[in-house]
């Protein structure tokens, strides 16, 4: 089976492409069937960096040199528009909380599909509405997609002693990636 282990910015030649949902595009270790392609029909592995995730668009490579396209596949949505800045800002609050992955675009926001975040979102006075498409969170701002990072390192402090360091960019708590209570509580701080 052919193994995919980076990403690459390579503009060569394709051997294929897959279309996956964003819950599979978190995933670094993966199995999938090509759709296009020569290479279309086979078999494939994704043996990835901890913590990436794969874009639209993004081309992944094999350590024999064969590129494979990523694409976004349609799935179930929830489409979020408001008639005000501040009602969406209150939506965005909400689901924030939730640590729910958005994606932002111009006076709207999109989730995946979950009847109980729609009721939530209706209770807020918008009315949600199921779309297909494919789906592109935000990844937050202290990262981007891919971004591998280290969960620790020894070093030895003035005092001689081994002393165990987290990275964490992921957030100040190193909990979870920034949400948009995260950014809102800081701008508050200021």
């Amino acid at each position: 089976m052919l193994i995919f282990t980076e990403r690459c910015e390579d503009d060569g030649p394709i051997a294929g492409s897959v279309s996956l949902p964003f819950d599979l595009r978190q995933r670094s270790r993966l199995r999938v069937e090509v759709g296009e392609g020569a290479l279309a029909g086979s078999l494939v592995g994704f043996d990835l960096p901890r913590g990436s995730v794969l874009r639209n668009g993004d081309r992944v490579r094999s350590a024999g040199g064969e590129i494979l396209r990523i694409d976004a596949a349609p799935e179930s949505l929830v489409h979020i528009a408001a008639a005000s800045g501040p009602a969406l800002a209150r939506i965005a609050y909400h689901l924030g909380n939730r640590h729910v992955p958005v994606e932002v675009g111009p006076g709207w926001l999109r989730l995946q599909a979950d009847p109980v975040l729609e009721g939530m979102v209706g209770g807020l006075g918008v009315v949600p509405v199921r779309i297909e498409a494919p789906f592109e969170p935000e990844a937050g701002a202290y990262g981007h997609a891919g971004h591998g990072h280290s969960h620790g390192a020894d070093t030895h402090g003035e005092d001689g002693h081994a002393h165990h360091h987290h990275a964490h960019p992921h957030g100040a708590d190193g909990r979870h990636a920034p949400r948009i209570h995260d950014l809102l509580a800081d701008r508050q701080s200021r």
